[in-house]
């Protein structure tokens, strides 16, 4: 288990595995442009648990969240549950950058263009405490290396 698994409830973090089991094709769409740091040389993970929230996509370096907003974003009680959330994760220092569905679907080259400008913005923010790679994750903290 993950150092950071174990500061998370066990319910969260079972929600967030199914999450990552059940995306949906927007969400497929911008993780294979994320994932193994293809955007940008930058490190990427999905339904990433952050407090109560769980947020779609989460770039550590720059604390940075991406949030893939559907149709039902517009109406008025989870648009100001989106509004709240937001301004958590401000509190805790995270940008949240929010893309609608269709957007993604329809002009794909204009997010990426949009999230490349927001990483640019970004790119002076660091993690607050940097650490070594979890176990399970990268070459020598491999088990059995």
């Amino acid at each position: 288990m993950r150092r950071s698994e174990s500061l998370l409830s066990e319910k969260q973090l079972r929600f967030s595995r199914e999450l990552r089991r059940s995306e949906t094709p927007t969400e497929v769409k911008i993780w294979q442009c994320l994932r193994g740091r293809r955007f940008l040389g930058l490190k990427f993970r999905r339904q990433h648990p952050w407090g109560p929230y769980i947020l779609d996509f989460y770039c550590a370096e720059r604390r940075w969240a991406i949030e893939i907003d559907g149709g039902q974003h517009t109406e008025a009680s989870i648009a100001a549950h989106d509004k709240k959330r937001t301004e958590w994760l401000a509190s805790q220092g995270i940008t949240v950058t929010r893309v609608w569905t269709n957007e993604v679907m329809g002009n794909f080259g204009d997010v990426m263009e949009l999230l490349a400008g927001v990483a640019k913005k970004l790119q002076h923010r660091k993690h607050p405490h940097p650490s070594p790679l979890p176990e399970g994750e990268g070459g020598k903290y491999m088990k059995g290396d």
